[in-house]
C-alpha cells in the first residue's frame, strides 16, 4: 500500500514538473518580442536584398504585383577579356547594404523613391545556364517578358509611370532595373521590350561602342559566337530593335581597329559623346545632348560600370583609364529626369577585381538608387539644399511609415 501511494505521488510530481516546464517553454517562446519587440536588421546583418527591399521569386510566384522590379541577370559567358560578371548582381546587392526604404531620402532629388506610392521589389536572379549561350539568352528574354506582362501593382504606376501612352497595347507595364551580368544581357532585354514598345532609343553609357560587327570577329565561326558583349548592338540593329535616329553613346574612350568602326557605329544608329566632351560641355551639357537626341521616344538606359574611371570602379572586365568620375555621372543622370524610360540596367560589375572595400559594388548600388529617382521624379528637379539654401516642401508624399533615424 505504501509503495502504491509513493508511486502515485511520484507520478503526480513528475506531471507537475513537466507541466511547469512546458509552461516555462511557452513563455520563453515569446521572450524576444516581449523584451525587445520587432527590430530592423542593421546595415551589417540580415539577408541581403537590394536596399532591403522585400524579396519575391517573381518568375514563379504570380501573387505579388509590382510597379518596379530589381532583377539580377548573372551571365558572363560572352565576354572578351575577364570573366566574373555573373557575380555582379550579388556584389551590387551587397554594395546596397546601407540603403533602405526607411532612409532613402535624396538631397539632390528632394525625394525618397521608396515612399512615393509605388511598389518596388527585388525579384532575385534569373536562373541562367552557364553552359549554353543560346539557352541563356532565351532564358533572359523569357524572364524579362514574363515580368513585363504582369499587371502593375498600383494606381501610382498609371498616374506617375505613364508608359501606357507609348506601349503598343496601350497598357501600363512594370519597369525593370537589371543588375548584370555582362553587357550581352541587353540583347534579350531589347528583344523583350520590342514586343511591348517597338523599337526603343538607347542611352548607352560605356567606355566601348559595343556595336562591332560580329561577322568580322576572328574565330567567330558560328552565329552564336558572333554575339558578344561587344557586338550585341550590331545584332540589335540588324533585328530592328533600336532606333537608328535617336540612340546615343556617352563616355566612349576605347581604342578602335580604325575609323571604319566609327562609321559603322553611326550606321547602327548612334551618335557619340566621348569622355573628353565633358571638359567642354560639362555634365549639364552632356545631359542636354542626350535629351535632345532622345526626345520623347521610348528609351532604355544601359550603364556599363566601366564608364566610370577604374580608380573609382576597378571591378570590371575591360577597364579603360580616363573615365568619368562618379560625381560627374550622377550629375548627368540627374539631368535626364522626365524621359520616357522603359527600363534601365547597370552591367559588367565583376567583383573579383574589386578592392577589399567593395568600391565598385557600392558605386553600382548608388547608381541603382539614382535610377529609381530618375524613373520616379517628374518635372523639374530642385535639390532640397543648394548653395546653403533649403528648398523644402516639394511634395514628399510618404506612405504612412515613420522615417528611421539609425546608423545607416
Amino acid at each position: 500500500m505504501l509503495r502504491s501511494t509513493a508511486l502515485v505521488l511520484l507520478a503526480l510530481g513528475t506531471s507537475s514538473c513537466l507541466a511547469h516546464a512546458h509552461g516555462h517553454a511557452a513563455d520563453e517562446s515569446n521572450a524576444w518580442l516581449n523584451k525587445f519587440g520587432p527590430l530592423p536588421d542593421l546595415s551589417f546583418s540580415g539577408i541581403t536584398t537590394f536596399a532591403r527591399l522585400p524579396h519575391h521569386k517573381c518568375l514563379e510566384d504570380r501573387s505579388k504585383d509590382f510597379d518596379i522590379a530589381v532583377l539580377g541577370a548573372p551571365f558572363d559567358s560572352a565576354v572578351s577579356y575577364r570573366t566574373g560578371a555573373r557575380f555582379g548582381p550579388f556584389a551590387i546587392r551587397s554594395g546596397s547594404r546601407r540603403h533602405a526604404p526607411s532612409r532613402g531620402y535624396s538631397i539632390p532629388w528632394a525625394q525618397n523613391p521608396f515612399r512615393q506610392g509605388g511598389t518596388i521589389v527585388d525579384c532575385g536572379d534569373i536562373p541562367i545556364s552557364p553552359y549554353d549561350n543560346v539557352l541563356a539568352l532565351d532564358q533572359i528574354e523569357t524572364a524579362y517578358s514574363t515580368l513585363l506582362a504582369r499587371p502593375v501593382a498600383s494606381e501610382w504606376a498609371k498616374e506617375q509611370g505613364g508608359m501606357s501612352k507609348i506601349a503598343l497595347d496601350g497598357k501600363e507595364h512594370p519597369r525593370i532595373i537589371t543588375l548584370g551580368g555582362d553587357h550581352t544581357v541587353l540583347l534579350p532585354i531589347l528583344r523583350s521590350l520590342n514586343k511591348v514598345y517597338g523599337e526603343v532609343s538607347v542611352i548607352h553609357f560605356d567606355a566601348h561602342i559595343d556595336s562591332w560587327n560580329g561577322n568580322t570577329y576572328v574565330g567567330a565561326s558560328t552565329e552564336q559566337s558572333k554575339i558578344t558583349h561587344g557586338s550585341f548592338f550590331w545584332k540589335a540593329g540588324e533585328e530592328g530593335l533600336i532606333s537608328n535616329t535617336s540612340s546615343i553613346h556617352a563616355g566612349i574612350r576605347t581604342r578602335l581597329s580604325d575609323e571604319e568602326d566609327l562609321a559603322y557605329d553611326e550606321q547602327v544608329g548612334f551618335k557619340l559623346l566621348t569622355t573628353e566632351d565633358i571638359d567642354d560641355m560639362g555634365a549639364a551639357g552632356i545631359a542636354k545632348a542626350i535629351r535632345d537626341r532622345v526626345g520623347d521616344r521610348p528609351c532604355y538606359l544601359s550603364f556599363d560600370i566601366d564608364t566610370i574611371d577604374p580608380s573609382m570602379a576597378p571591378a570590371t572586365g575591360t577597364p579603360e583609364p580616363g573615365g568619368y568620375t562618379t560625381r560627374e555621372v550622377k550629375k548627368i543622370l540627374r539631368g535626364l529626369s522626365g524621359l520616357n524610360l522603359v527600363g534601365l540596367d547597370v552591367v559588367e560589375v565583376s567583383p573579383a577585381y574589386d578592392t577589399n572595400a567593395e568600391l565598385t559594388g557600392m558605386v553600382a548600388a548608388d547608381l541603382v538608387q539614382e535610377f529609381l529617382n530618375l524613373m520616379i521624379k517628374k518635372g523639374d528637379r530642385v535639390p532640397a539644399v543648394a548653395g546653403m539654401k533649403l528648398n523644402l516642401g516639394q511634395g514628399e508624399a510618404g506612405n504612412g511609415e515613420e522615417a528611421a533615424h539609425d546608423e545607416l
